[in-house]
């Protein structure tokens, strides 16, 4: 018996025991639960403000090269661009400084760091761009007729090289399907006295106009029709004949080609309506190729004095391919864009800069990966800076780390960028010649008017001297004859 009840107290034991346990599992504490639910949210809160923000090292070292390395060029390419138009992109939490602030126009831009075209080919990510803050968002090319572009693959990586080659074509929705996304985006209840097309205070939007492959390679229509197309909802209006991608484009670069090119989108674009955003007409820029040497530049040059367009983007890709690239990919057929071309584009915008008066502004382009480099534009003379490749290799916060570094230098130096842009202007502009006019002092003066009279005297004499030869054959006519 005392066995018996030994047994029994032992398997009651047990039993609470492991009864005990399993309630405890299957009922947790609210506590705990609680404690759980509110570290979830807060991770996630915080995550989410890391995220949001551009400058956050995760978009540099983990979100964009996962996207180089997980995708092929073009897809990683398209994936940012839908992320960035989703809504659901970083932002550029800071205002610029002051410093950064400058005229271009008549208009005041709060920054001089400008995305260049071929990022947001279709205008579908305008905003989400301007939330990097970018003071320029340039999109396009777009042409009048959507168009496929190029066979793929069409654009490759040269990571070595920190560099890109592409050779896109011009893919296009055309212009109905972006004029469609343009004005969608447009609030119902604004007027037409907006500072900006871009309707962003500081910010500028330009779109990029293509022609179409099937277009006659001198024709100038398509760009004549994208001036009357996006001209009313547009900033600034790019001529782009530098791709090397659409056969004979480049050709539009020479200097008869030019002028009929330049005369043709002026009259378009002063024949516009008034805008439906703004109170001004957009600006007209031309886009050039880094690979003209300098007796091109120099009647691009004097075509563009002899004309009504605004300024010059410098540059668009080369198809030089330099010694220095080490990438395998640098075999490919294309434009070539980043680090590689900056010593093309440079020079090739110190020469304009000595061509161009300095109401017409230039606007860097290639190579530009931080505040040194765009700083070296600016004392060339470039009034801002675009960026490309090195966006797709820096991410989200490449914008805000080149202004940070400008301002960095710019605090140093005690000056602002306008003070850096507006001294080289004044130095490496072009000036036009000035009429010699001789001087003249009081001792010329008085020696030159006893020249005069000494002259007027002789005059005198011999006009006398021919009356009297008159009067005396008159006399001597008159005697008779004897």
């Amino acid at each position: 018996m005392a066995a018996l009840r030994q047994a029994a107290r032992r398997t009651l034991f047990t039993s609470n025991h492991h009864r005990t346990l399993f309630t405890k599992a299957a009922t947790p504490s609210p506590l705990r639960t609680g404690v759980y639910a509110t570290a979830l949210l807060l991770s996630t809160g915080l995550f989410a403000v890391y995220y949001f923000d551009a400058r956050s090292a995760i978009h540099r070292y983990v979100l964009t090269p996962v996207l180089r390395y997980a995708f092929d060029a073009e897809t990683g390419h398209q994936i940012a661009v839908k992320v960035l138009r989703s809504g659901l992109g970083p932002r550029d939490p800071q205002q610029d400084d002051q410093r950064l602030k400058f005229e271009l126009w008549g208009k005041t831009v709060s920054n001089p760091i400008g995305l260049a075209a071929g990022f947001d080919k279709d205008g579908e990510a305008i905003d989400g761009l301007l939330d990097l803050g970018f003071s320029w968002v340039e999109i396009g090319s777009i042409t009048p007729q959507p168009q496929p572009g190029n066979p793929k693959p069409r654009v490759f990586h040269l990571t070595e090289d920190s560099a890109l080659i592409n050779r896109y074509g011009f893919p296009s929705q055309g212009h109905s399907t972006v004029l469609s996304r343009i004005r969608a985006r447009i609030p119902a209840w604004l007027s037409g006295e907006n500072p900006n097309a871009s309707l962003r205070d500081g910010s500028l939007l330009a779109v990029n106009l293509g022609k179409n492959k099937t277009s006659p390679a001198d024709s100038i229509d398509d760009f004549v029709a994208g001036v009357r197309t996006f001209g009313p909802y547009s900033d600034v209006l790019v001529i782009n004949v530098s791709s090397p991608n659409t056969p004979g484009l480049r050709g539009l670069q020479n200097k008869a080609s030019l002028e009929a090119l330049l005369s043709g989108v002026t009259k378009a674009r002063d024949s516009l309506p008034n805008s439906l955003l703004t109170a001004t007409r957009p600006r007209l820029v031309l886009k050039i190729a880094p690979d003209l040497n300098e007796s091109q530049l120099e009647d691009i040059a004097e075509v563009i004095r002899g004309s009504s367009i605004d300024g010059i983007i410098v540059s668009n890709t080369s198809v030089q391919r330099p010694a220095s690239l080490v990438s395998a990919n640098r075999i490919e057929t294309g434009g070539l864009s980043g680090a590689p071309i900056k010593p093309l584009t440079l020079t090739a915008l110190t020469i304009l800069r000595s061509r161009l008066p300095s109401n017409i502004p230039l606007i860097g382009c290639g190579g530009i990966s931080s505040g040194d480099d765009a700083l070296e534009y600016a004392q060339a003379g470039a009034s801002m800076v675009q960026v490309y490749t090195h966006f797709g290799y820096g991410g989200a916060g490449t914008c805000r780390r080149i202004k940070d570094e400008i301002v960095e230098k710019l605090q140093k130096e005690g000056k602002s960028w306008g003070e850096i842009v507006g001294k080289a202007v004044e130095e490496k502009s072009w000036k036009k010649p000035k009429v010699e006019k001789k001087a003249h002092t009081v001792g010329q003066l008085i020696a030159e008017a006893e020249e005069l009279k000494k002259l007027l005297d002789q005059l005198g004499e011999r006009m006398g001297a021919e009356v009297k030869d008159v009067e005396d054959s008159a006399v001597a006519a008159a005697q008779p004859a004897v």
